[in-house]
């Protein structure tokens, strides 16, 4: 918006006759268009209306350059006469540069006649006071340093430090190939995956005139490659200081989101800084500043000693393999580890999806019996095979156990048993089932993406009896199937926390089991350990769990998995392409071991 106002007496009398006598544009109206156009960006509209248009152009390009405003307004108060006789428009300009910071302040311009009409007599201190000859603005953001990042008993896991950012210019580059080449070869020995044609693709996909971030360095791994790297054309190296993990490697990926969590936290906290800076680039005065907060140390809910012993678990095995642990009784996330395998995948642990296999079976088993069809001591069958509507499913390797208590058949995996349960029930029935245990619950968790599974209903026979067994359309993380294990273990569905002091919204509070079903289901999983597959944990403590073989792709290839729970900490394991649970069995050992 622009107004404008004739101050009332002599002076303004004055002008009047100069305004009505021109045949262009009044003072009034210059002095609008100019405002308007540095507002808007217009920087050749701008230096139109000035007596010296290729300084002001130059000069209006820079104060959107260095300050990126996401929008600027600008207001003409009055326009009157100096003492010299001058006219001069006095303007507010309020520059919005994002994120609540607003930089208000008043100017004023003054006006010459000449040849052309009206024109802004132009000087740096039209777009600020205090801005001289030379100077132009800049903005300068000032973000706190983050506090450590502490786990639930206080151990530091993560701390600030200074990074290093290996960018490439491929403009200033020249020899593109040749320097990412030369990089490559500098840079494999601190990461492998980085070649020549991963950063020329890696330049390709880079948005034309912004640099390709190659890879981010700890300031010591920086050190050992700078003597071959920072003599090479168009490579820069910017330094920003971020939350990395104590150890290399430790948490890779739950600590990443916690992170980007703290980043949210620092740039909400920043201050900032309008500058004039020099033609060299130094600061030459602070226009406006804004002081920063500090920010609060965050602490996780992850336990040290559970996440080392997870991941030195998960280490030994040369699968992709993967474990999650939560405390049942609040939802804490304890550990999340994945060996370099899965890390190549992404944050799978928490995210992937994957057919749970016979670790389904716990969900199974409660549908059934809060159905009231069976209890642990139910004689069922459970035959080498069966047939159901043309489809085959057998035992692992057919075994034939005959006519068994419900409990047996739980602890030796019956498929057949379950698959003919799951038959038996209501298309819905599984999928309610395992929402009381939280899979299929769309968690926001602040910290960490996380997705649990899905149990969509089974409207045909083959269909339920696949899903029965974990196999068919039912899919679940390892993330997932530990918060089945926790909420068998409290009786309730806990809701996951990462960052303490944070709130986990939950698309669903489902309502849990019944004490009955939930004190049939503990015992059948305790039979598991002590008389069934995973007899290798019997030594390992009052364990419950489940082990679950899953077959994928063409059928010829099956992930391993376990879940379990011991005492107030709930987890599973899964290894992927294992061919049988017994992996997974051996990793929960080397876990409840370790803690």
């Amino acid at each position: 918006m622009v107004s404008t106002r004739i101050f009332a007496g002599l002076a303004a009398l004055l002008l009047v006759p100069l305004a009505a006598c021109s045949s262009g544009p009044s003072e009034q109206d210059v002095a609008a268009s100019f405002v308007n156009a540095v507002a808007a960006g217009d920087a050749a509209g701008a230096a139109a209306q000035t007596d010296d248009p290729e300084q002001a152009r130059q000069a209006v390009e820079a104060a959107h350059r260095g300050l990126s405003p996401e929008s600027v307004r600008a207001s003409v108060r009055e326009v009157t006469e100096d003492q010299q006789g001058t006219p001069t428009a006095t303007f507010d300009l309020t520059w919005d540069l994002g994120a609540g910071r607003v930089w208000e302040y008043p100017s004023r311009l003054q006006l010459v006649e000449g040849d052309e009409g009206w024109k802004v007599r132009w000087a740096p201190s039209v777009l600020h006071p205090d801005l001289r000859d030379g100077q132009t603005l800049a903005f300068r953001e000032q973000r706190p340093d983050p506090a450590p990042v502490r786990d639930r008993d206080g151990t530091e896991v993560m701390r600030p430090e200074q990074l290093v950012t290996v960018s490439l210019d491929p403009q200033a580059a020249g020899d593109l190939p040749g320097v990412a080449g030369a990089l490559a070869d500098a840079l494999r020995s601190i990461e492998p995956s980085i070649t020549q044609q991963s950063i020329v693709d890696g330049v390709a996909k880079t948005p034309q005139g912004q640099p390709y971030a190659v890879v981010t360095l700890r300031q010591a791994d920086y050190e050992r490659v700078k003597p071959q790297v920072y003599d090479l054309p168009g490579v820069r190296f910017p330094v920003q200081t971020r939350l990395v993990a104590s150890d290399r490697g430790y948490g890779t990926q739950v600590l990443a989101g916690v992170s980007r969590a703290v980043d949210e936290q620092v740039a909400a906290a920043a201050g900032w800084r309008v500058v004039a800076v020099d033609p060299s680039g130094a600061e030459a005065a602070v226009l406006h500043e804004v002081a920063a907060r500090p920010v609060e140390p965050v602490t996780v809910t992850l336990g040290d000693r559970t996440q080392r012993a997870a991941e030195q678990a998960v280490d030994a095995v040369p699968q992709a393999a993967m474990l999650v642990a939560v405390q049942p009784s609040s939802g804490d996330l304890l550990a999340v580890a994945q060996n370099p395998a899965a890390d190549a995948q992404g944050p799978v642990a928490l995210t992937g999806q994957y057919p749970p296999g016979s670790t389904f079976k716990t969900v199974t088993a409660t549908a059934g019996l809060e159905a009231g069809k069976v209890n642990v001591d139910t004689p069922v069958e459970c035959p080498g095979t069966k047939v159901f509507d043309g489809r085959v499913l057998p035992n692992d390797e057919e075994f034939d156990l005959g006519r068994v208590p419900l409990h047996t058949a739980f602890a030796q995996s019956c498929n057949t048993t379950f698959a003919q349960l799951a038959v038996d029930l209501p298309a819905q029935a599984l999928t309610d089932a395992a929402q009381r245990y939280g899979l299929g619950v769309d968690f926001t968790m602040p910290g960490a993406t996380t997705i649990t599974g899905k149990v969509p209903p089974a409207d045909t026979v083959v269909q339920r009896a696949e899903n029965g067994i974990g196999q068919g359309r039912v899919l679940a993380s390892p993330f997932g199937m530990a918060l089945v294990t926790a909420s068998i273990a409290e009786g309730r569905m806990p809701v996951p926390t990462l960052i303490r002091g944070t709130r986990t919204e939950a698309d669903a509070n489902p309502q849990p089991p019944s004490q009955q079903t939930l004190d049939q289901l503990r015992q059948m999983m305790r039979e598991v350990v002590t008389e069934g597959t995973a007899r290798g944990l019997v030594s390992s403590g009052e364990v419950r769990g489940k082990t679950g073989t899953a077959q994928f792709g063409d059928g010829t290839h099956a992930h391993g998995w376990f879940v379990g729970y011991r005492d107030d900490v709930a987890f599973a394991v899964l290894v992927t392409d294992a061919g049988s649970s017994g992996p997974a069995v051996d990793t929960a050992r080397r876990f409840l071991q370790g803690i």
